[in-house]
Order: C-alpha cells, then sequence, then structure tokens
C-alpha cells in the first residue's frame, strides 16, 4: 500500500495513547490523524470528518466504552477498520468486541512490527488477533459463546421494547411500529435502537434470530 493510512486513536491514558502512536508512526505509511479520549468523543469526531481508514480502540473508557462505540461506528461508517487494543484478554471481552463489530483484537504491549501487521491485516479485509485471543475465540466457538443466548430478564427490555421487538419479529417498518404502538415515527426509532444497544445486534436479522433463540418471541 502506497497510499497513507489514517489511523486515529481512542485511549484514556495519555502516556499509552502517545506511546501507541508512536508505534504505529514508525511505519511511513501510517499517519494517526486524532487522539480521543472516549468512544462518544470519537464518534463526534468521525461526525465532522470521517475520513478515517483504522481506529485503535481501548475497551475500557469513560462517557462511553469500546464496546458502545465500535457498535455505532461500525453501523454508520462500515469502512472504517476498528482494531480492539486493550489489556484485557478474557472471554466475554473479546466476544462483545467481536460482536460489535470489531475488525480485530491486540493486547497494548504488542510490538510495532505486530501493531503494523494487525492494520495492513485489516485494512486488507483480516482479523488480525493476538495469538493467545485468537486461542480464546477458537474456545467460545468450539464451546458456545458466552453470552450469546441470555435469559430475557438479562436483556432487561423494557415492556414497550418488547412491544416494539414483537413488531420488528413482523418485518414491520419504523412508520408501521409507531402507527400500531400510537408512538411517534421518532420514538419507535429510538426503541430500536435501544433494542440493538441491549441485545448486542446490529440489524432486525440480529435481533430477531437472537430473541427467537433465547425464548424472546
Amino acid at each position: 500500500m502506497s497510499q497513507i493510512i489514517k489511523i486515529a486513536i481512542a485511549e484514556d491514558i495519555h502516556k499509552i495513547a502517545e506511546a501507541l502512536k508512536e508505534k504505529i508512526e514508525l511505519a511511513v505509511e501510517f499517519k494517526v490523524v486524532d487522539t480521543l479520549t472516549n468512544g462518544a468523543d470519537m464518534i463526534k469526531r468521525l461526525e465532522n470528518n470521517h475520513a478515517v481508514d483504522v481506529i485503535m480502540m481501548d475497551i475500557n473508557m469513560p462517557i462511553m466504552d469500546g464496546v458502545q462505540a465500535t457498535e455505532i461506528i461500525s453501523n454508520r461508517w462500515p469502512h472504517i477498520k476498528i482494531i480492539m487494543c486493550t489489556v484485557f484478554d478474557d472471554e466475554q471481552n473479546v466476544f462483545d468486541a467481536i460482536m460489535a463489530g470489531a475488525s480485530g483484537y491486540l493486547l497494548k504491549d504488542e510490538s510495532p512490527a505486530k501493531v503494523h501487521k494487525a492494520i495492513y491485516e485489516a485494512m486488507e479485509g483480516g482479523a488480525p488477533m493476538n495469538p493467545m485471543i485468537a486461542k480464546k475465540a477458537l474456545t467460545l466457538i468450539k464451546k458456545g459463546k458466552p453470552s450469546d443466548v441470555k435469559d430475557v430478564a438479562d436483556y432487561e427490555l423494557t415492556k414497550r421494547e418488547m412491544d416494539v421487538l414483537e413488531q420488528i419479529a413482523k418485518g414491520l417498518s419504523y412508520d408501521q411500529i409507531a402507527e400500531n404502538l400510537f408512538i411517534s415515527y421518532g420514538t419507535a426509532r429510538k426503541h430500536v435502537e435501544n433494542i440493538y444497544k441491549k441485545m448486542r445486534v446490529h440489524n432486525k436479522i440480529e435481533a430477531i434470530d437472537k430473541a427467537k433463540k433465547s425464548g424472546l418471541i
């Protein structure tokens, strides 16, 4: 790749963000265009200018964590590759990051060479992962995802959100849901967004599939 790859960093600890930036920019093909301290600020930044190729995303951040931000960004700007870069390596975080739409998952102490390789791999459509994390991901596949199927109470859906979910399962549009439940279009859309967030899904098909598997509908 001869063109400059634009990279943004979401990391709330300044020293770690600077260290990651230094690692990345050891390769002349990479340019860190911005560093933000939480997911909400990253989204605001992208709303003003989403000319970013890759985001190195921390998980544990204030205001909005990396998993929530990844879900939103992967839906709104699917061209952006997101690599989770964190000290956490437990199974739940691996699962949450992958389900949110992350392209890869690295630990923060990776060498510059491994970080560079991961960015290239993500840009080419791959899924770069630290070997230890890849092993955990394989374990998840073999034994079943840790929280893919939950009890109704675990999703914490309100009665109104359950009503909306049932409408979604019927294949109805926002307008139709609003009309049937006597709510506004905007309210219907907000309920759907909340359902997706709580169930950790990205679209109606995923929501319906997970709801059926968990006995919600």
